[in-house]
């Protein structure tokens, strides 16, 4: 039996190897880290690991989402303001209802069920997304685009999950009480994200004014600020994302302002470590969860029939977000020059293909899954619950390794590439 501790360090060391072995395969590490965790979880002596939900968002989305917000480029992502939030929001409550069609009819949950399978399943992850483009050169507007959306996406997602869980347990919500609450927990979690980075500038502006910080102070500060915001938002009930992201944006916009040159590179590297060391133990987990998500099976449904359930709303996941890309990415540059006569340019279909293709899931549909509650207002249990958490490890696992894999190869076929003069370094240019 391992110690927890122990436990750790050997995840850490498959990681590395399996990292190596990707880099000798061209392969994005996330995949290789799934897939080994999944192996290395189904042998009969393989760790039996039990995720608490609460401490996987708290550990490892600030950090990550806060980083990545914070070299996103502020003018590229006010720009496509519009496209993002039509990503994060609009395709996030689309795919939430198909899915939710789908589990209702078909596999047969209540709609409350239904609605909250399709809410884990709606949101691209942001970890899995920057993980699996760094490695391909796409153009910079494409990487904008998949970047906001999987900063912001989680919050809606997640909104839409609470709503959900809440007509479970306690019976039906009005939908102007959902509407309402949605945008309290939204204005919520951007008001405090804004207030905390501001005061992070002034804070940090006036010790290094006042000569109070070094290098390493200063370093240590950066990782304290994305749960600085993180954790009050959460306890006031509010949207803990945007908060680290509202943070990173107004940091990572006036950082010019804040480092050297040599005090941003030395930062820049603690953090690259330290965002490798959270992803490898993100997507090797998420192999190793598998075990856990079988054990809680009630074994009253054949395997056959579970896969064909997972398969059938994974196809729905992956189908829903090439049905909306395409209008949503058409239609207001159409509205635009029929009503506003403002002559927008209409994207390339393959670009379009391309950002359509990219829905990895990840860390965030996972820990949703687990963190659902095991009984209603009434004592019952939770409707589906155990089938919920089948599917979405599945649907996890063929969006990650099927889509992840054939990316470069769409990316390729289709000629979408960034243009000579363009320099991007995976998602450098947002998360």
């Amino acid at each position: 039996m391992f110690h927890p501790f122990e436990l750790i360090l050997a995840l850490l060391a498959v990681a590395v190897g399996l990292g190596v072995l990707a880099r000798q395969l061209r392969l994005p590490y996330p995949i290789l880290l799934v897939v080994g965790g999944l192996v290395l979880g189904l042998q009969p002596w393989g760790p039996d690991i039990t995720l608490d939900p609460p401490v996987v968002f708290l550990l490892f989305l600030p950090p990550l989402l806060y980083a990545g917000a914070f070299r996103t480029n502020w003018p590229e992502f006010r720009e496509q303001i519009r496209a993002i939030t039509l990503l994060a929001v609009g395709l996030v409550l689309f795919s939430a209802t198909l899915v939710a069609a789908v589990g209702h009819y078909w596999i047969g949950l209540p709609w409350a069920s239904a609605f909250v399978l399709g809410a884990i399943v709606s949101p691209p992850d942001a970890v899995a997304a920057i993980a699996v483009t760094r490695r391909v050169r796409i153009p910079r507007i494409i990487n904008t685009l998949l970047e906001g959306e999987s900063l912001v996406n989680d919050a809606s997602a997640l909104v839409v999950l609470r709503v959900a869980i809440g007509a479970v347990t306690a019976g039906a919500v009005s939908l102007w009480e959902a509407g309402a609450e949605f945008l309290v927990v939204s204005a919520g979690g951007v008001g405090i994200g804004l207030a905390g980075g501001w005061l992070s500038v002034r804070l940090l502006t006036w010790l290094s004014r006042g000569d109070l910080l070094d290098e390493k102070l200063t370093i240590t500060f950066t990782l304290l600020t994305p749960y600085a915001v993180y954790l009050p938002a959460e306890h006031l009930h509010v949207s803990g994302v945007l908060a680290a992201v509202a943070a990173g944006l107004w940091v990572g916009a006036r950082c010019e302002q804040l480092f050297t040159t040599d005090l941003y590179e030395e930062a820049r590297a603690v953090w690259e470590w330290i965002e490798f060391l959270l992803n490898s133990l993100i997507f090797i987990l998420i192999g190793l969860m598998l075990r856990h998500v079988l054990n809680g099976l009630d074994g009253g449904l054949a395997l056959d029939q579970l896969m064909g359930y997972a398969a059938g709303v994974s196809v729905v996941v992956i189908l829903a977000r090439l049905v909306w890309v395409f209008p949503g990415a058409y239609l207001p540059r159409w509205l635009d020059r029929k009503v506003l006569g403002i002559p927008s340019p209409y994207p390339s279909w393959r670009g379009v293909f391309v950002v359509g293709w990219t829905g990895m899931r990840g860390v965030v549909s996972l820990a949703a899954a687990l963190a659902l509650p095991l009984t209603t207002a009434d004592g019952k249990p939770f409707p589906g619950r155990d089938l919920i958490q089948f599917v979405t490890f599945w649907v996890i696992f063929a969006t990650l390794v099927g889509q992840g894999l054939t990316l470069p190869l769409v990316i390729r076929w289709l000629g979408v590439t960034a243009p000579p003069g363009e320099l991007v370094d995976g998602p450098t240019a947002g998360s």
